[in-house]
């Protein structure tokens, strides 16, 4: 049977893990490493899907969680799944909604066949199980779809941790036979094991024996420093497969997307972009702008005089303060679409920085101009 998910090794940094690959998809070649947008409706927030072709995505990630509660899977699939309904020619990846169960902790009940929970909408009860799941992703029709599994929290007790990878395992096991499209849809494995590095390595080993066509890396982002996060993260990338994509979940600041794949990492996502643009702050190669702030009144520059986006090519910071502080709609899509771009063109730039071998090179250059030192190293950037 033929897998709809190839992932081609391309070219490796000569001085870390960083990789180049691509990856190709029934709707689309992805060159990676890459950033994908967050439509957790699907819809990337205030943004239209050409807009999204236009500043370049080719794929992005949506949740099961949110779609089976809010409008539901089965009006999705008699729209044409995710691509139909949204209008959107490009991939699409689902996440299990396992990390939006589990953060309901007065809402929810775990065992060992699923998850019950109570609707954050309005109340109403629900269960996920390893195979209910999988019939909601295989309706949603994404082109990647994610493993149901257990996120357990930060910090958390190493028996837990084992319980919770016991149980994560089990489950993937169950999603893959449940699995009702694997021509079609990419399914993907997901290594749990909280901080500690040994179960981490059981984790990976574990999910490889049942020969995922790609790997994703939870449970991180979740509370802990960042610096035991980047560990957790170098210690475990290297039990991977070489040969196929590694996926970091929830985890997308610009500091992370260069720590990530500096230590391997393929595949990133985060609503960081368009949460910070709904409160008026972008993302410039100077570090970051709170465009509310009175200094930005009469300033007729762009945003990011480096940036190349419509916006920055369009529009001054005091005309985006003046719609962000007069409530204006357009104001949180103008920074809602340069925060996406920079995110999008950064990737761009650290694939190019790897295929002329001066990734770090390069990291050092943005780190220094970004504002980002070791006084505040670990923090959000």
């Amino acid at each position: 049977m033929a897998q709809p998910i190839r992932f081609e090794l391309l070219r490796r940094d000569g001085h870390s893990q960083a990789r180049r690959g691509r990856l190709t998809t029934p709707h689309g070649v992805i060159e990676t490493p890459v950033f994908m947008p967050v439509g957790t409706q699907a819809t990337v927030k205030t943004m239209a899907p050409w807009e999204l072709k236009e500043i370049g995505a080719g794929i992005i990630l949506s949740n099961t969680y949110h779609l089976h509660l809010r409008p539901g899977e089965q009006l999705i699939d008699r729209a044409g799944g995710l691509h139909g309904f949204m209008n959107w020619d490009g991939a699409v990846l689902t996440d299990s909604g396992g990390f939006q169960v589990f953060s309901l902790a007065d809402l929810r009940k775990i065992t060992d066949d699923g998850v019950s929970f109570r609707s954050h909408l309005d109340g109403s009860s629900h269960s996920f199980t390893p195979e209910s799941v999988m019939a909601i992703e295989n309706a949603l029709g994404a082109d990647i779809i994610m493993a149901f599994d257990e996120c357990p929290p930060y910090p958390a007790t190493r028996a837990y941790v084992e319980t919770s990878l016991r149980r994560t395992v089990d489950w993937a096991q169950r999603c893959k036979a449940s699995h009702q499209r694997p021509e079609e849809q990419g399914l993907f494995g997901i290594v749990q094991g909280g901080e500690f590095l040994d179960l981490r390595k059981e984790a990976a080993l574990r999910l490889i024996d049942l020969d995922f066509p790609g790997y994703a890396i939870g449970g991180l982002s979740v509370g802990e420093p960042k610096p035991l996060m980047y560990d957790i993260l170098a210690y475990t990338t290297p039990w991977l497969p070489v040969d196929k994509p590694r996926y970091l979940m929830g985890v997308g600041s610009p500091d992370d997307l260069f720590e990530g794949v500096e230590r391997g990492v393929d595949m990133f996502d985060c609503v960081l972009p368009t949460r910070i643009a709904r409160n008026g702050t972008v993302l410039t190669s100077e570090g970051k702008r709170v465009m509310k702030n009175a200094r930005y009144s009469d300033d007729f520059l762009p945003l990011d005089p480096d940036c190349d986006c419509r916006v920055c090519k369009t529009f001054s910071r005091a005309y985006i303060r003046h719609l962000i502080k007069a409530d204006e709609v357009l104001g949180i899509r103008l920074t809602s679409y340069h925060n996406v771009y920079f995110m999008l063109d950064l990737m761009k730039r650290i694939r190019q920085s790897i295929e002329a071998d001066r990734f770090l090179g390069y990291k050092q250059e943005f780190y220094e101009r970004y504002g980002y030192n070791e006084k505040n190293a670990g923090e959000e950037v």
